[in-house]
């Protein structure tokens, strides 16, 4: 009888090692895909849920809540209308006989536009640029 060690051939290690590397190289696209998804998702829903908030302040206190003007005015620390909203967002209204125009703006290159406007229709913007979302309504 032969004298054989216990363990593992080269061969052996070599093949697990390139089973482990195509089963990396499958899976890598999957979640970066995922995570991209996830970032263009969490954007269109902060626009929708900043203009959500925005007019709901405009109703319950009044057309003067975000301010009168007629000329298109910035809003500011949007921190007060949505939690966990980072300063790449940015808000500004027009303000014409008790018609709002509100343009809610993110101002971040890491998103696909393409996937914000799947997930949000009424959003602008290609991927590289700033992503817009603009809706009008009326207070009374």
């Amino acid at each position: 009888m032969k004298n054989r060690k216990r363990g593992f051939s080269l061969v052996e290690l070599l093949i697990v090692l390139a089973v482990i590397a195509a089963l990396i190289a499958t899976i890598t696209p999957v979640a970066l895909n995922a995570i991209r998804k996830a970032k263009a998702t969490q954007v269109a829903q902060n626009l929708k849920t900043l203009a959500s908030a925005i007019e709901n302040k405009a109703y319950v206190e009044g057309a003067t809540a975000i301010g009168i003007a007629t000329s298109t005015t910035a809003i500011s620390n949007l921190t007060t209308y949505a939690r966990d909203v980072s300063d790449k967002y940015k808000a500004e209204y027009i303000h014409s006989a008790g018609t709002f125009t509100v343009t809610v703006t993110y101002e971040g290159k890491d998103v696909d536009a393409k996937i914000v406007n799947e997930i949000l229709k009424e959003a602008t913007g290609t991927t590289g640029d700033n992503i817009t979302y603009t809706f009008s309504f009326n207070v009374y």
